[in-house]
């Protein structure tokens, strides 16, 4: 999965008082595309490389080299910089190996977001600055904090047997399968969750439900938690078409996966094809 970047090593701690050197990596956001030199290469500007050192906020260390984000909307850039897309990241053809700076790219944007989305105090309307205690943001007329927001949500290896519910979602042009998801509502456990999403887009109701993994997927500011379970009673599948475009029964000889090994989807499609997914307690 994308998180998975050993030997390479992420450390998230809040540091507020590490200010960039001359090596630090420098990242910027714009249009959701994260700043570059090329367009070929996953490859970062670091401090001695940009003309001026823009205002910044540390974010975390990758190894032993230390990321911090551009807090400006605009400052000199050199001339061969690019902004690639950074929900496309994992689908371009990229050189070396690069799912650890990927990774970086998708946690790196989820704090951009939030930091531009916290700007000004949601209870009050006051301007906020970063809290210098924790990785917070700090509203100074309310006293008000705010964290950074992590959404859960769930992935549904819905099975019968030795099959399992492939599906394509409605709305995104993507020519791969993937399994029944959605997001964790108000008041709802994740087992809930599970219930409810199987029911919404397949019209089916399950049974043994037993959880698997979890990753987060900054992009979406997502935590998602994996889970299988059975399908209860009639198989018959009633497709939700504002959701899905398709769902289908598939042997688990037969499933493929997903182009890149980067999601938690296509892992657990590949551990049911394989026989190791956890089973339901007899």
């Amino acid at each position: 999965m994308i998180q998975d970047i050993y030997p390479h090593r992420l450390f998230n701690q809040f540091h507020p008082d590490k200010f960039p050197g001359p090596d630090s990596i420098m990242l910027h956001f714009r249009n959701g595309g994260i700043l570059c030199k090329t367009a070929e290469s996953l490859s970062y500007f670091r401090r001695d490389e940009l003309p001026l050192e823009p205002a910044c906020q540390y974010l975390f260390t990758l190894d032993r080299e230390e990321f911090f984000l551009c807090t400006e909307d605009n400052f000199p850039l050199p001339e061969n910089h690019r902004y690639l897309p950074v929900r496309s990241l994992r689908e371009m053809n990229l050189s070396g190996d690069v799912r650890h700076l990927i990774f970086a790219a998708y946690t790196a944007f989820q704090l951009s977001n939030w930091y531009r989305d916290n700007r000004f105090c949601g209870r009050c309307g006051k301007p906020t600055h970063p809290d210098h205690d924790e990785r917070a943001i700090f509203c100074p007329e309310c006293k008000r904090k705010i964290y950074p927001r992590i959404l859960p949500a769930v992935i549904v290896g819905v099975t019968d047997g030795d099959r399992m519910i492939l599906t394509k979602y409605a709305d995104r042009p993507l020519s791969f399968f993937a399994l029944v998801a959605g997001f964790n509502e108000i008041g709802e456990s994740l087992e809930d969750t599970v219930r409810r999403e199987v029911m919404e887009e397949v019209g089916l109701k399950v049974k043994n439900i037993r959880y698997y993994k979890s990753q987060p997927w900054g992009i979406v500011d997502d935590i998602l938690a994996g889970f299988y379970c059975d399908v209860d009673g009639d198989p018959t599948i009633r497709l939700d078409r504002q959701e899905l475009k398709e769902a289908i029964w598939v042997k688990r000889e037969e499933i493929i996966g997903q182009p890149v090994d980067f999601s938690l989807t296509h892992e657990m499609m590949i551990a049911f094809r394989e026989g190791k997914e956890p089973r339901a307690n007899q």
